[in-house]
């Protein structure tokens, strides 16, 4: 059976080194499951690969989409499927890598198949546009209240996903939610990288002044037009955005940005917490952890 071997981990973890040195050795490819690495327009905001940094690996779901398009994670888990049993059902074992917790469950463990409706997915952007996301949020706590308890409430696709589906079927998400799960036609194993939270901290302080310098202003001012989409209503940009219009003065925009990737970090090892066969892999050189997955893969 084919193997996916996921490589998870906060923000700024070194995700990216270690799924290109892993897919070198065991010659194979890597598949992005970052939910805003698919989009050509956004670069410097998402910490996307360069080509230098990917070292000849194909690389899936990288520059894969327009941002006009938003992919959703039921599109990536399609997608990424026709493509694992296609293109790429010669390789023995191949790569996922990314911290988009939501996006890497999709294609690891299946959706379940609910409902999508267009119509009311422009009605909601254009609400969380006008009102933000409190009155949603309180719309969701009355109509899936068990839903509401559960969700991450700084993440609005979710939240619009949950209420479009709650508009369109008059039936709770969570009721939804507990149909059974497709198989899988692959084994999964999934790593993430775990740093102290000291070390993980000042990472992404780091990384973030790195993306100042690289750009990012100006790049936020790029894809001004698209500001109301959910992928710029994201860390990293809704501050530069703020910045942009006056509500704030550079040096607090980039405290906030280092605040809310720090924040969203935290988020992210929560959720990689929910899955007890995952394998946490102290933070130590590329190589050593390298080895260190090798072990468990080949054997």
């Amino acid at each position: 059976m084919q193997q996916l071997i996921v490589i998870e981990g906060p923000t700024a973890s070194g995700k990216t080194s270690l799924a290109v040195t892993l897919a070198k050795k065991l010659n194979t490819v890597v598949l992005s499951a970052d939910s805003r690495q698919f989009y050509k327009e956004l670069s410097i905001g998402t910490a996307k690969p360069t080509l230098d940094e990917m070292e000849g690996i194909p690389h899936y779901f990288i520059d894969s989409h327009n941002i006009s398009t938003p992919v959703s994670a039921s599109q990536f888990e399609s997608e990424a499927m026709e493509l694992i049993q296609g293109e790429l059902a010669h390789y023995e074992k191949l790569i996922l890598v990314g911290g988009s917790g939501m996006f890497i469950d999709a294609l690891c463990l299946g959706l379940d198949p609910i409902p999508t409706d267009t119509p009311t997915q422009d009605v909601l952007r254009k609400e969380l546009e006008k009102t933000g996301i409190e009155p949603l949020l309180k719309e969701l706590e009355e109509t899936d209240p068990e839903f509401y308890h559960q969700v991450d409430k700084q993440n609005p696709m979710r939240i619009l996903r949950a209420l479009e589906v709650i508009r369109f079927t008059k039936i709770p998400f969570s009721t939804w939610r507990k149909n059974e799960l497709p198989k899988r036609p692959f084994e999964v194993v999934r790593f993430v990288i775990n740093h102290p939270r000291e070390v993980l901290y000042e990472r992404i302080n780091q990384r973030v002044d790195q993306m100042i310098e690289a750009g990012l202003i100006e790049e936020v001012k790029n894809v001004a037009e698209y500001r109301n989409l959910t992928a710029l209503q994201t860390v990293g940009y809704k501050e530069v955005f703020d910045y942009l219009d006056g509500g704030t003065d550079l040096e607090t925009c980039i405290s906030k940005i280092k605040q809310h990737t720090r924040n969203y970090a935290k988020r992210q090892l929560t959720w990689f917490k929910k899955h007890p066969d995952t394998i946490w892999l102290d933070a130590k050189p590329t190589d050593e952890l390298c080895r260190e997955i090798l072990q468990v893969v080949q054997n």
